[in-house]
């Protein structure tokens, strides 16, 4: 099975299509203000990754998985969450950084991050695991999604071992990387293609897709700004 196109939601949220199935990465879609209200509700979710806990990555994760059968793919304290959350046990992959599991064709690696990461509960934030990156690769091309991270040299690491084709980084600043720090990235990297997220949703996000842009132009990376909404075919 071949990943065909990616499409983006806004902030972070992403969906892979992979013949009849939809894969997402962070899909906070209701509450993201950046989101087009027509991928708010899917058609279908058939798998998601999280790269985190935090509310605008995997607040809403429990209730898609929930009402579409998704399985879902976390560190283990995150995927235990959401088994407390109502989700099956046997929908969840618990997982943890270096480790990589196979779904339908797909594999789903877990990657190093540097962030940090709770959840948010009735009873207050809890501890979620470690912040991650994630990997989505389908045997021709693998798909790096840097979930929320600051710049670190072992991303070269990540280029060694899996020479990831697309990299989804963060530029917003404050938060994550700001746009000089996510080109370095891509260099690191040694993707072909780097795409901006986990920008211009808040105030308090103030890197551009400008910015980024003329930065990975200097060190001769290509970029694709992709509007929320905006799909990608490969």
């Amino acid at each position: 099975m071949s990943i065909e196109s990616i499409t983006f939601a806004g902030h972070s949220a992403v969906f892979f299509h992979a013949g009849e199935h939809v894969i997402a990465i962070d899909p906070w879609l209701e509450g993201n203000p950046s989101c087009p209200e027509a991928l708010k509700t899917p058609d279908k979710l058939d798998f998601i990754a999280l790269t985190h806990g935090h509310a605008d990555h995997a607040s809403e994760a429990s209730r898609y998985a929930k009402k579409y059968g998704s399985k879902i793919a976390a560190t283990y304290e995150l995927a235990v969450l959401m088994q407390q959350e109502g989700v099956a046990a046997e929908q969840t992959f618990p997982m943890n950084k270096g480790g990589t599991i196979s779904w339908n064709g797909l594999t789903v690696t877990l990657t190093n991050a540097f962030h940090s990461s709770s959840y948010d509960t009735p009873n207050g934030a809890v501890y979620a695991g470690e912040a991650c990156g994630v990997v989505l690769g389908d045997g021709t091309r693998n798909i790096y999604h840097a979930g929320d991270t600051c710049l670190f040299q072992d991303m070269e690491l990540i280029k060694n071992q899996y020479q990831p084709e697309i990299a989804l980084l963060p530029i917003g600043d404050c938060f994550t990387m700001g746009p000089q720090e996510a080109a370095q990235a891509a260099k690191l990297i040694g993707c072909k293609l780097a795409i901006p997220i986990h920008y211009k949703t808040f105030d308090l996000l103030t890197g551009t897709a400008e910015e980024f842009t003329t930065a990975c132009n200097a060190l001769g990376i290509e970029t694709l700004v992709l509007e929320p909404g905006q799909t990608h075919s490969f």
